[in-house]
């Protein structure tokens, strides 16, 4: 009940143009906008912070990474939020980088699908159409359907990155939130996709990458190779109100921890 008065009240601002840091009738606002794979711990940290403050609503805008960078940047935000580190050039052009939490990019193929693990190499091999048949690593005699995220995406831009797959990818799909690759992926037999750790895979299957789960301790370990931040994105030269300063705050501290780490990504405090 909670995530759809979040939900309702991020669209009311939108259709009303209300800018970050504003009042409302209700009290403070603090404005969040961006990543779309961060959702569960953003709505999970606000829905704590909101009970514990009375009177402050957090408002959540699932825009995607690239998006929420540059609402921060032009000041339609308090908190961008991105699932990948900012660039140099997002950093000159003004912005501060604060890593929230770490996650793991689960690697995810239709439950049927008999392959249980896969190299890094066998990995790009899939989303670049070097293997196009998923006989070719034990599968089923199946034709591979990559499917990914948007261009902008930090999902997409982590999973690329750390693959070694930039501007290679052969797409069948590219989907503009987590949610619709996972429930793509699980409707599709020949399907592979990429998703944050944190989100709901019960749908689908998470493969083992080179023979290492995708989890906390592993993630956090360094073990799982495909993992990226979470990050709060501010303006360097402009003070967040107080309402926000106080979320960014416990959202940063480790008296948060607990609830990151139960929406499923991994505490860095």
């Amino acid at each position: 009940m909670k995530k759809l008065v979040l939900i309702m009240l991020v669209m009311s601002i939108a259709l009303f143009g209300a800018f970050a840091g504003g009042e409302t009738d209700n009290g403070a606002t603090v404005s969040t906008d961006g990543s779309t794979s961060m959702e569960k711990v953003i709505l999970s940290l606000a829905e704590q912070y909101m009970a514990d403050n009375a009177g402050v609503n957090v408002t959540y805008n699932p825009t995607g990474s690239g998006t929420g960078i540059t609402a921060a940047l032009e000041g339609r935000c308090d908190i961008g939020l991105s699932s990948r580190a900012l660039k140099a050039e997002e950093k000159e052009s003004g912005l501060t980088e604060t890593i929230v939490a770490l996650d793991g990019i689960a690697i995810i193929v239709n439950a049927d699908n008999p392959v249980a693990d896969l190299s890094i190499a066998e990995i790009a091999d899939l989303f670049t159409g070097k293997i196009s048949n998923w006989s070719e690593i034990g599968g089923a005699d199946a034709p591979v359907v990559p499917i990914g995220r948007e261009a902008g995406s930090g999902t997409r831009s982590g999973f690329e990155e750390i693959t070694g797959v930039e501007d290679a990818c052969v797409y069948s799909q590219e989907l503009t939130s987590t949610g619709a690759v996972i429930t793509a992926v699980s409707q599709n037999p020949g399907a592979i996709g990429y998703a944050s750790l944190a989100s709901n895979l019960d749908s689908v299957k998470a493969v083992t990458v080179e023979g290492v789960v995708a989890t906390e301790d592993t993630v956090k370990s360094g073990e799982y190779k495909i993992q990226r931040p979470f990050v709060f994105a501010t303006k360097s030269d402009t003070p967040l109100s107080a309402a926000a300063q106080a979320f960014f705050d416990y959202a940063t501290s480790a008296d948060a921890s607990s609830i990151i780490a139960g929406a499923g990504a991994v505490p860095v405090v």
